[in-house]
C-alpha cells in the first residue's frame, strides 16, 4: 500500500462480548476491505486493534465497524486513540495477550444454520457430526476455564485438532477461525452409550441404541450441552408415567423438544412473538397456550392449560430428534431442588431409579448451565429462568465502578452478580440452595466467575434475612476477611432495583412487588409491597393486610392452611363448622378447632403480606384441597381458570391507612359457585387493586416486580388496563422476573450506595 500524506494509525479498544464470537476474523475482513494496515488481538481488555492508511479510508473502518458486526457479538464501547505511524506492511490477527479481565463472555449458543446445513449434506466431512459448531455458535460458557477466551483455556484443551481442523482454524477468512471448540470425527468428543448394567457402545451405534430404547417406552439420559437431561417419547403417557413416579415430580410440567416450528403448532397456539422466541439462536423454552386433543400425553403438563416447548439447540438433539420424528420430554437431570447433573456416575448414583441408560461423550462440561425459560405477555418476554443462551448476561455501565461487588442474591432461584470496571455481570440460573449439592454448586458458580473475571470482592451484598444460605456464606467471608463491606438489601427493594437496573432507572419509582415470601422490615413475611423507590432508599407506601401462616413453612405446600386462616378471620369458629364446602370438609371438627387454637393464640402462625399466599388461600377457598407439588403450583391452576371466564367483574376491597383491605372478598368467594368465575373475578381485583394505587402517584413511573408477575393472564389484563390509563411501566425481560433478579437488584444499589 502507497500511503498518502494523509495517513494515520488510530488505536482501538473494544469492549463488550468480543472473544469467541468470530470478531478478530471480522476485523481482519474489514481491514482487508478498506485497504488498511495494522493488526488486532483478544486481550483481557476485549480486542484491541490499530489500522494505519488513508484517513478516508481509517473512517470508513470507524463507521462500518458496530454496523456489520458478528451476529453473536456485543459491542459496549470503542475507545479510540490517535498513535504514531509504524508503516506497517499488511494486516495480522496476533495471539491473545493477557490484562485485567474486563471482556464478556458469550453464552453457549444454538446450532446455526450453516452448520445444520453442512451436518445435513451427506458429501460434507461432517455429515450428522454431533458436535459440529462455528463461530457463530456452539458451546462457550459451559466449557470455559478461563479467560481470554483460547482452545488451551477450556474443555477442549485435551483434544488435538487434525490437519484439516487445524487449516480451517489457521485461516482468518473461514467460518471457523479460532473457533474453539472446532473439532470433527477425526479429533472430536466421541459419543458412548453406557448402561447402568455396564454395557458400552461407541460412537453412531450409540445413537441408534439410545434411539431404539426412547421407542421401546424406555426413560433415558442424554448429555447436552451445560448438562443432562431425562428424555422420554413424549406421546407415551407410560413412559412420561414412569418418569414422574420415578423422579418423583408428581405434576410439574415438563418441557418438550420438537424436530421442527410446524409440529409445534400443531400442539399449542403460538403467536408470532412466540414463533420469534422458539426460533430465536438462545432456543429456550418458552412457555404457550396448548391445543386439547393433542398427540401428547396428557401427563406432560397435568391441570394447566400451558406448555413448555423448545426445539433442537445441539447438533446431537437434531440428530436424535430426525432418527425419532417424534416430540422428546427434554427435562434437567436432577434431584427435586438440586443443580443439574454433568457426569454419568452422578446419574447413576443419585437417579438409579429415573434412568438405566444414558448417551453421553468425553467432553467436560466445567460449568454447568440448565435451560432458560420464558414467556410472552402482550408480545413481550417475560423471563423465568435465565441461563443456557442469555447468560452470564451483562450489563454495560457507562460509569466505571471503582470497587468490585459481589451480590448473593435470595435463597430460591438463585443467581449471583459481579460489578467491577463498566460491567455487570449476572450468573447463570442456580437454583434453589436447599440441599448440600446446591450449595457446593453456588459456590463453584462463585469460584468460576471469581476465576474467569481475576473477581476479589470489596464488597459483598446479601438480603436482609439472616436464615437464608446466602446470608450465612456472605457473613462467613466477611468474618475471614475484615476488610470487606457487608451491604444487607431488602428482598422487595431488591425486587424493585432489578427492574431498574435493566432498564438503568435512576428516580423514584412507584414498584409494585408481588411474590411468595421475604422478610420484612417489621419482621414480617412480606409479599404484597407497593413501595416508592429510588436506587439509593425506599418506603411502604401500601401492603396487603397481613394474614397467619398456619403452621409456618408447612402452609406453603397445605394452601388449605392458609384458607382455613382466611376463614378464621372472617367467620366464628362455629360459622366455620356449620360450612359445606371442600376446604372445611377436607378436616375433621377436631382438627379445625386445633388450627383455630392455633390462630387465636399466634402458635406457629407467622405472619404475611404476601399476594403469593393470598392466591393459595383463592386457591384453596374455591375448592382446591390438594397439596402442592411444586411452587407456583395454584397460580398457575387459578390462571388456567380463569381463561375459562369472561367476567369482567371483581371483589370487593378497600384501600385504608396503606393496607389493602380484602376481607370483604373472602364471603364473596365462599358464596361463588364457579371456580372459573373466583379465579377470573380474582385477577380482575388485583388488576383493579394496582390501578387504583398507580392514580394515587400519576408523577411515577411504576415498576413490576416479583414471581407473582410469572402470572401471564395478571400481566396481559393488567398492562392493557396501564396502557389505557396512558401510564408509562416498566416490567423485567431479559432479568429473571421472580428471585433469579434479586442478584442484580443488590447490586444496583451497592453500586449507588458506594459509589455515588
Amino acid at each position: 500500500m502507497v500511503e498518502s500524506s494523509s495517513s494515520i494509525r488510530v488505536h482501538l479498544r473494544v469492549e463488550g462480548i468480543v472473544q469467541g464470537v468470530g470478531f478478530r476474523p471480522y476485523i481482519y475482513k474489514l481491514a482487508h476491505c478498506c485497504g488498511l494496515n495494522g493488526y488486532v488481538s483478544n486481550s483481557g481488555d476485549g480486542v484491541s486493534i490499530e489500522i494505519e492508511g488513508d484517513s478516508s479510508k481509517v473512517e470508513l473502518f470507524l463507521k462500518l465497524l458496530p454496523v456489520e458486526k458478528p451476529p453473536l457479538s456485543r459491542i459496549d464501547s470503542i475507545e479510540k486513540k490517535v498513535v504514531s505511524l509504524l508503516h506497517a506492511p499488511n494486516f495480522h490477527i496476533l495471539d491473545s495477550t493477557t490484562n485485567t479481565i474486563s471482556t464478556m463472555l458469550s453464552p453457549d449458543i444454538s446450532l446455526c444454520s450453516d452448520c445444520l446445513a453442512e451436518m445435513r449434506e451427506k458429501n460434507n466431512r461432517r455429515y450428522n457430526y454431533p458436535f459440529i459448531n462455528c463461530t457463530n455458535c456452539g458451546p462457550r460458557y459451559s466449557i470455559i476455564k478461563n479467560l481470554p477466551y483460547d482452545r488451551d483455556k477450556s474443555s477442549m484443551d485435551s483434544f488435538k485438532m487434525c490437519h484439516k481442523c487445524q487449516e480451517e482454524y489457521n485461516n482468518p477468512l473461514d467460518r471457523r477461525y479460532h473457533a474453539q471448540p472446532i473439532s470433527c470425527f477425526e479429533c472430536g468428543p466421541k459419543l458412548k452409550y453406557i448402561s447402568l448394567y455396564g454395557e458400552e457402545i461407541d460412537n453412531n451405534e450409540a445413537i441408534d441404541q439410545i434411539c431404539e430404547l426412547i421407542k421401546n417406552g424406555e426413560v433415558v439420559a442424554v448429555k447436552g450441552i451445560g448438562g443432562f437431561h431425562i428424555v422420554c417419547d413424549a406421546t407415551n403417557t407410560n413412559s412420561v408415567k414412569s418418569l414422574r413416579v420415578n423422579k418423583n415430580r408428581e405434576t410439574k410440567p415438563l418441557a418438550v423438544m420438537f424436530q421442527n416450528i410446524k409440529l409445534i403448532r400443531k400442539i399449542a397456539h403460538i403467536s408470532k412473538a412466540d414463533e420469534k422466541l422458539i426460533l430465536s439462536k438462545e432456543r429456550p423454552i418458552v412457555i404457550v397456550p396448548k391445543r386439547e386433543n393433542s398427540i401428547l400425553s396428557h401427563l406432560i403438563a397435568p391441570n394447566i392449560d400451558r406448555i413448555g416447548v423448545l426445539l433442537p439447540y445441539t447438533p446431537l438433539h437434531e440428530i436424535l430428534l430426525t432418527k425419532l420424528a417424534i416430540p422428546l420430554v427434554m427435562t434437567s437431570a436432577n434431584i427435586s431442588g438440586e443443580p443439574i447433573i454433568v457426569d454419568e456416575k452422578t446419574i447413576f448414583k443419585k437417579m438409579p431409579l429415573v434412568v438405566q441408560h444414558l448417551l453421553t461423550y468425553d467432553r467436560e462440561i466445567i460449568n454447568a448451565c440448565d435451560d432458560s425459560v420464558v414467556q410472552n405477555s402482550n408480545n413481550d418476554m417475560i423471563t423465568l429462568r435465565m441461563a443456557r443462551g442469555y447468560a452470564p448476561y451483562s450489563l454495560y455501565q457507562t460509569k466505571r465502578i471503582k470497587k468490585k461487588i459481589l451480590a448473593l442474591g435470595a435463597n430460591q432461584k438463585v443467581t449471583i452478580s459481579l460489578a467491577f470496571d463498566k460491567n455487570i455481570v449476572v450468573s447463570p440460573h442456580i437454583g434453589d440452595l436447599n440441599s448440600l449439592d446446591s450449595n457446593e454448586y453456588f459456590k463453584r458458580t462463585l469460584e468460576t466467575l471469581n476465576r474467569i473475571y481475576n473477581f476479589v470482592p470489596d464488597i459483598i451484598v446479601c438480603d436482609k434475612h439472616e436464615g437464608y444460605e446466602t446470608s450465612k456464606i456472605a457473613k462467613e467471608y466477611i468474618s475471614k476477611h475484615k476488610d470487606v463491606i457487608l451491604i444487607e438489601v431488602q428482598h422487595h427493594y431488591a425486587h424493585a432495583l432489578s427492574c431498574m437496573a435493566e432498564y438503568s432507572l435512576d428516580e423514584d419509582v412507584l414498584a409494585f412487588c408481588f411474590d411468595g415470601t421475604g422478610y420484612g422490615d417489621d419482621s414480617t413475611l412480606w409479599g404484597g409491597e407497593v413501595l416508592i423507590a429510588n436506587r439509593s432508599d425506599y418506603r411502604r407506601v401500601y401492603h396487603f393486610k397481613e394474614f397467619a401462616l398456619l403452621g409456618g413453612e408447612v402452609a406453603i405446600k397445605e394452601p388449605r392452611r392458609i384458607g382455613m386462616s382466611f376463614l378464621f378471620s372472617t367467620f366464628s369458629l362455629q360459622e366455620v363448622l356449620d360450612m359445606k364446602n371442600p376446604l372445611v370438609d377436607s378436616y375433621s371438627d377436631s382438627e379445625i378447632k386445633t388450627l383455630y387454637s392455633m390462630y387465636t393464640r399466634k402458635i406457629n402462625s407467622p405472619k404475611s403480606s404476601s399476594l403469593g399466599r393470598i392466591f393459595d388461600a383463592v386457591y384453596a377457598l374455591s375448592g382446591f384441597i390438594q397439596a402442592l407439588s411444586y411452587e407456583g403450583e395454584s397460580g398457575l391452576i387459578l390462571e388456567t381458570l380463569s381463561n375459562k371466564s369472561n367476567t369482567n367483574a371483581s371483589f370487593k376491597y378497600s384501600l385504608e391507612d396503606g393496607v389493602i383491605e380484602y376481607s370483604k372478598m373472602i364471603p364473596q368467594i365462599m358464596n361463588e359457585e364457579s371456580s372459573e368465575k373466583i379465579a377470573k373475578k380474582f385477577i380482575n381485583t388485583v388488576v383493579k387493586i394496582i390501578c387504583e394505587i398507580t392514580q394515587e402517584f400519576t408523577h411515577l413511573p411504576i415498576v413490576l416486580s416479583g414471581g407473582v408477575f410469572q402470572n401471564k393472564s395478571l400481566v396481559s389484563k393488567l398492562t392493557q388496563e396501564l396502557n389505557k390509563l396512558d401510564r408509562k411501566y416498566y416490567i423485567q425481560s431479559k432479568i429473571p422476573i421472580n428471585d433469579g433478579g434479586i442478584s442484580l437488584g443488590q447490586i444496583y444499589h451497592a453500586i449507588q450506595k458506594t459509589e455515588g
